[in-house]
Formats: C-alpha cells, sequence, structure tokens
C-alpha cells in the first residue's frame, strides 16, 4: 500500500532529524519549534493543493498554506503551545487534529489521511533538523495543473506569482488573513442566556484581519432590536493584539453597549416622562495575556476595567485567571479564579475555525446583570475560585474539579402577578415579559466530574455527573409583597445533578447536531455556574442546537450556514413561590427559549 510509504518517510525523517539533533549538542537551545505533515489519500495518494489551518490555543487563526506536489506542508518558528491543525481538499471529509504541543527545539510530524467518510491525523514527535523539506517551486505547478487550479483562490492571502518575492510581498501587505461573519438572527435570549444575554432581532457582525502580518485586529458589532420590549440595542468591540519575544499574543479590546429601557422603567423609578427614559451603557477595556512560565507551567491573566451607567454610574475592576501544570503522563491540573461578569475569554472554545469571531459576539451581548433595590441600581458581581484536573487517553477524555462562588446581588428571572411588587424592584426583563428581581447574596460550593468519549472524529459523547449549591424556599409560607420577605427565605443547600450531551457531524451534508439534557430536582433555584476549567458546561433541562451549511456560489472560500437552537424545551426549573392572595409567582434559572439564524462566513 502506497500509504505505507509515506509512513515509512515520516518514521526515516524522524530518525534523521533525531541524529541531526544529537549531532549538534552543542548548539544553542531553539525557542520554537516547527510543524511539518505530509496528506495523501486512503490509497497513499499524495494530495497537492490541501488546505491547512493552524489555530492557536485561543482558536485563532495563526497560518494558513497548502500542500506541494508531494502533499507536504510545513510550519516553521512556533512558539511552544497547544495547537490544532484542520486540512480540507474538496471530495474529502476535513480533518481536524487538536492539543498538538509544540516543544522548543523539538518538530512535530503529521501524518493526514484523507477519506470521504472518516478522515485521521497521526502525530510524531522529533528532534529538529536543518533541512528543509519544502521548497517554493512547488507553487509553479499550480498554474499548469488543471485539477489544482481551484486553489488559486487562496490568492489574496498566498502569492504564488513569483516565489522568490513572496517574503517581500507580505512585507508590503497591510491587512492579510482577512475572516469574518455576518450573522441575522431573531429569537428569545443569546448564547449564554444565564450569564446575561438579551434577546435580538436584527444583526452581528465580527471582523479579524492582521495588520503589516505581526499585528492581529478584531472588530464586531450587533445592531439589535427587543421584539417583546420593543426598544433597541446596539454594540461595538474592538481587539487588538500583537505576539511577544517570549511566546505569548497580549491582547487588549475596547467594548461599548447601549441598551434603551422600556418608558415604564423611567415612569416608575425616577419620575421621568416616557421622552426621558434611561438606557444601560457600559464601557469595558479589557486585557489578556498567556505566558509560558516553564515547559509545562502556563499562565493566562488579565482584567476588564467597567463602567456601568444606569441611574447612576457603577464602576468596576474584574481580574481573572488560569493556571495549567502540565504533568505529563499523570495529567494536567488547572486553578482559575475570576471576578465579576465571567469572562468568555476564558471559556472553553468550540472546534469551529471561526470560534475566536464567535467568542467576540459573545462577548458583545454579555451585559452586566443588573437589577433594581429600592430604586437604586445593582450589578451581580461573582467571584468564583476553581480547581481542575484532566487527563487525555487516546480517544476518552477525563476531567473533574471543584468551585466555590459568591453572589453578590444575584439578578433572577422572576414571573410575578401584575402589581405584586412595586415598579422600584422590579426591572423589565429586555428578553420576554418577565422581570429581574434582585435575590440578594449567597455563597455556594460545588464540584464536577466528566468523561468524554470520541467516537469517531464526527461523533462523541459526554457524561457528567456532580453536586452545586442549591437556593430553596419554604413552600408552606406564602410570601407578601414584600421583596424582603423572599429574601428572608431563602436558605442554602446541595443537590445532585447527571448530565449527558452528544455532538454528531453528517458526513455527506455537513449537519451539526448537539443535544444535552441534565437530571436534577427542578424544585429548587440552582443558577448556572460557568466553568473556566471545564471543556462540559452543564444546562438545565432538555437543549437541541442545529447547524445547517446551506448550497451557495464558492466565493473566497465563503459558506452560507443557518442554525437553531432551542433552550430548555421542557419548561424545567421554574420555581413557584406561594403568595399570600393565593397566586403564585416563579423564579426562573433558565428561560425557556428558541433562536434561529442564517450566517455568512468568509
Amino acid at each position: 500500500m502506497r500509504w505505507l510509504t509515506v509512513r515509512s518517510a515520516i518514521g526515516v525523517a524522524a530518525m534523521l532529524m533525531a541524529a541531526a539533533g544529537s549531532a549538534r549538542a552543542a548548539s544553542p537551545v531553539p525557542q520554537s519549534g516547527s510543524l511539518i505533515g505530509f496528506v495523501a489519500s486512503q490509497a497513499g495518494v499524495p494530495q497537492m493543493g490541501a488546505g491547512v489551518f493552524l489555530y492557536n490555543d485561543y482558536e485563532r487563526l495563526v497560518g494558513r498554506t497548502l500542500t506541494n506536489e508531494r502533499g507536504a506542508f510545513a510550519f516553521e518558528s512556533l512558539a511552544p503551545g497547544l495547537y490544532t491543525v484542520r486540512v480540507t481538499l474538496a471530495s474529502f471529509v476535513p480533518a481536524v487534529k487538536r492539543n498538538i504541543r509544540i516543544q522548543p527545539g523539538m518538530r512535530s510530524f503529521l501524518s493526514i489521511n484523507l477519506a470521504s467518510v472518516l478522515s485521521s491525523i497521526e502525530l510524531v514527535y522529533s528532534a529538529p533538523g536543518t533541512a528543509k523539506i519544502m521548497s517554493d517551486d512547488w507553487k509553479w505547478v499550480l498554474r499548469t495543473a488543471s485539477s489544482t487550479r481551484p486553489v488559486l483562490r487562496f490568492g489574496p492571502l498566498i502569492d504564488i506569482s513569483s516565489p522568490s518575492e513572496e517574503r517581500r510581498q507580505e512585507s508590503r501587505e497591510i491587512f492579510g488573513d482577512t475572516r469574518g461573519v455576518f450573522r441575522v438572527s431573531t429569537g428569545e435570549y443569546g448564547e449564554l442566556a444565564s450569564a446575561g444575554t438579551y434577546a435580538d432581532l436584527g444583526t452581528a457582525f465580527a471582523l479579524a484581519t492582521s495588520l503589516f502580518g505581526s499585528n492581529h485586529l478584531e472588530f464586531a458589532g450587533s445592531l439589535a432590536y427587543s421584539s417583546s420590549a420593543g426598544i433597541p440595542a446596539a454594540g461595538f468591540r474592538t481587539g487588538f493584539s500583537r505576539p511577544d519575544p517570549f511566546g505569548g499574543m497580549p491582547e487588549v479590546s475596547l467594548t461599548m453597549r447601549q441598551l434603551f429601557l422600556p418608558a415604564r422603567v423611567g415612569a416608575a423609578v425616577i419620575g421621568a416622562s416616557a421622552d426621558n427614559t434611561p438606557a444601560l451603557r457600559t464601557l469595558s477595556i479589557s486585557s489578556l495575556d498567556k505566558r509560558q512560565l516553564r515547559d509545562n507551567l502556563t499562565l493566562e491573566y488579565g482584567g476588564s476595567l467597567e463602567s456601568v451607567a444606569f441611574l447612576d454610574r457603577l464602576n468596576f475592576f474584574s481580574p481573572y485567571g488560569r493556571l495549567t501544570y502540565d504533568a505529563g503522563g499523570i495529567g494536567a491540573f488547572q486553578f482559575a479564579y475570576s471576578s465579576g461578569t465571567p469572562p468568555v475569554e476564558l471559556l472553553s472554545a468550540s472546534e469551529q475555525p471561526e470560534a475566536d469571531l464567535n467568542q467576540s459576539l459573545s462577548v458583545l451581548a454579555l451585559f452586566p446583570r443588573v437589577s433594581l433595590a429600592g430604586g437604586a441600581a445593582r450589578v451581580q458581581r461573582t467571584e468564583n475560585f476553581e480547581l481542575a484536573y484532566r487527563k487525555v487517553l487516546g480517544s476518552r477524555s477525563f476531567s473533574a474539579g471543584v468551585y466555590r462562588e459568591a453572589v453578590k446581588n444575584a439578578a433572577i428571572v422572576m414571573a410575578a402577578p401584575a402589581g405584586f411588587y412595586a415598579p422600584s424592584d422590579l426591572l423589565p426583563d429586555l428578553s420576554s415579559n418577565s422581570s429581574v428581581f434582585n435575590l440578594g447574596h449567597y455563597r455556594r460550593q460545588g464540584y464536577v466530574a466528566s468523561v468524554t468519549q470520541k467516537l469517531s472524529d464526527e461523533i462523541s459523547v459526554a457524561l457528567a455527573a456532580g453536586a452545586s449549591g442549591v437556593l430553596t424556599f419554604d413552600e408552606t409560607n406564602p410570601v407578601g409583597n414584600n421583596p424582603g420577605e423572599l429574601r428572608g427565605q431563602m436558605r442554602s443547600g446541595r443537590r445532585t445533578w447527571l448530565a449527558m450531551r452528544a455532538t454528531a457531524v453528517a458526513p455527506t451534508t455537513g449537519t451539526r447536531l448537539a443535544v444535552s439534557y441534565q437530571w436534577t430536582d427542578y424544585r429548587t433555584l440552582s443558577p448556572t455556574h460557568l466553568f473556566l476549567t471545564q471543556s462540559f458546561q452543564p444546562e438545565i433541562g432538555l437543549n437541541l442546537r442545529i447547524r445547517q451549511p446551506l448550497p451557495a456560489l464558492s466565493l473566497w472560500s465563503a459558506r452560507l450556514e443557518a442554525s437553531a437552537e432551542l433552550r430548555n424545551l421542557l419548561a424545567q426549573g421554574y420555581v413557584p413561590v406561594s403568595t399570600m392572595d393565593g397566586r403564585k409567582l416563579f423564579l426562573i434559572q433558565n428561560p425557556r427559549a428558541v433562536r434561529g439564524g442564517l450566517s455568512f462566513i468568509f
């Protein structure tokens, strides 16, 4: 079989590189690594013109290239860390390999077999070498090979007209590697509804590009309209990052949001007329950096300086960080801390190539959780500590962790009888006909353990179990229309839970399906905890997400995608509380929501 020849070539190359590395033991220790690979079909035929995309640990695209006539590609001078490689070629299923560790002075080899059903990637590590396995002459072959002529659409990113001029051309290029997402959506609540996102009927976009090669710019915006409240909202976010000599990529971002509130809010709270309704405005400056303290010790840290203007101006500083110690065969240990609004930047990213763009949109839609208490504005603040352990064994990964959080001015969605509470204690929810209630302060602890089994490159199943702190209320003791009575009834407790999640990708249509369900005691209030150290994020009730690529004309490798999201379909987690007049109010921890959208991705 010819595929055996490819694997043998990789093995011989690895041994030669190891021998060359030992002969140069006296050379200075290199500070970067490299990644090379060979792409072939199942029959062992080298595939020229395959697109190879390299993503860093933040799921940001840091390199893009094409395979030469031997099916080979290379990425040199890579900073130490974890990377993801995605290989695409027409008529084959894309191949994805995550958690590729680049070490100083080491060269990593990838053996990639593309197939029409299941593609695979194998990884081999070796010592460095100086031999150059690729030349630029292969680019001239693309100009005369009719079978690979479609790869010329990479033209704006890779200059194949003159290989000798490629490096000088890149240095003159102002903007390059431009990517973007344009989305039209409608429905209820956003992806992080429990953390403070709002409904929208409008558009959102995110763009990412490089400036003079080494500088990275991101720009995102959203123009939305709440169908239930009849009010507009807008937000914009700008980010800048640049690699530093120590292998990090510090990023600074500026986010501005504005949301007009219903007219009844101003009239009830400050006695204003309908023409002078208040608006919720936020301005935040955030930073995030990553440092490789040692070969097996990584620190991610940052902070956000945020200003919230609503009836008054409130200023906060929210630091966050995550320390990861990789103990090799034993596993990896993590410690994370955050204060204030959960940092979306530290949440585990998805495997989608546009994950960083979607993350920008999530940050943009994440308004602070604002509530009212006696007519005064309050912002929810959460202090979170996490300790976790994870280990990967082949296609199976294990994870466990504990957390402790303290929440001040907890903002909970409430469906209360009309006129039961004074308007100065209920802020109309901007995503539904319900309201936001200030539940006061609470502390809780919890733990989680999960196992994820990858059945194939397209199918994975995860199971998780744990316990979390919950809030209980005395069902036999009705409350009056004084908000303090409800807060006084609140008691802390603990409940166990069990959750499952399954994801799949249809090989022919490309449909992505994700379904999850969580079993627990839904008679208690269990606010969602966003884990900074776990890839499994449990969600209340039954949840379903679908992403469907749509046929479209090939244009700069762009694609059209429809999405649908159905959250908490069984409407579980609506905690009833009896009132003295025989009615009921409901505390809602994760509202049932249906969303749909259409995305143009390029």
